[in-house]
Formats: C-alpha cells, structure tokens, sequence
C-alpha cells in the first residue's frame, strides 16, 4: 500500500528573505526598430558599432547593445538598395525604472554615428525610430 507524504510547512526566517530579495535582479530588456532612408541616395551603406547606447537622462545609466538583426555589426557593411527604406532592431540591456526620457548614440571615432535624442519611455519598452 502506498503512503500519502504531506508536504511539511516551511518557515524562512524573514530577514533571510529579505537579503535574498534585495540580491534578485529583475532582467529586462530594451527593442528599438529603425527605419532608414535612402531615398536620393545612391550606392548607401551603413552598419551598426558595438558602442552603441541608450542613455538614461535622468542618471547617469547606460545601456548596452546586446542584440542586433538586419543590420551588420562593425567593420562589415550592409548595402541599402538605391532609393530605399530598411528597417533593423536593436536589443538593448534594461533601462533603470526611474527612466523616462534616453537617447540613443553610437559612439564611433568618425562623424555619421546614428543618434535620436529625447526618446520618451513607455512600458512596453519597445520604441520605433527614424535615424
């Protein structure tokens, strides 16, 4: 015969849960889609730096570039048909929730870096954008 086994009460002494709370970091991320435009422009490229950011306004937070998708990472190019407008994605690492404006910048050593300033948060943290 088989014996029914109850599962027994378990009590976590609170300040432990609350130091294992404080040590949990909520993951999120940040989708900003692009449209680019080459419409009078012949024989377009572009491509994405590594160092490209989101900054936080209203800290001093920075997120990363972990993600990117039809759209070439540095040094290799993407050629954008003549007369065209492309679209790619951008993943970025989470914005701080007391963020409610950033900007977007790629830093490079060169001018002509995609940049769009005062971008406003939303909750869905997914943005669309013209660069």
């Amino acid at each position: 015969m088989a014996t029914i086994i109850t599962k027994p009460k378990v009590e976590i002494d609170a300040s432990l849960l609350a130091e294992l709370k404080a040590l949990v970091k909520e993951e999120s991320q940040v989708i900003v889609h692009c449209l680019f435009d080459s419409i009078g422009q012949a024989g377009c490229l572009i491509r994405i730096w590594p160092t490209t950011y989101l900054y936080d306004r209203g800290s001093s937070h920075r997120s990363e570039l972990v993600h990117y998708d039809n759209i070439s990472l540095y040094p290799v190019w993407t050629e954008i048909p003549d007369n065209a407008i492309v679209s790619f994605s951008l993943i970025f690492t989470g914005l701080p929730k007391s963020c409610t404006v950033f900007d977007l910048e790629e830093v490079i050593p060169q001018s002509g870096g995609f940049s769009v300033s005062g971008i406003k948060r939303n909750d869905s943290d997914v943005y669309y954008v013209r660069v």
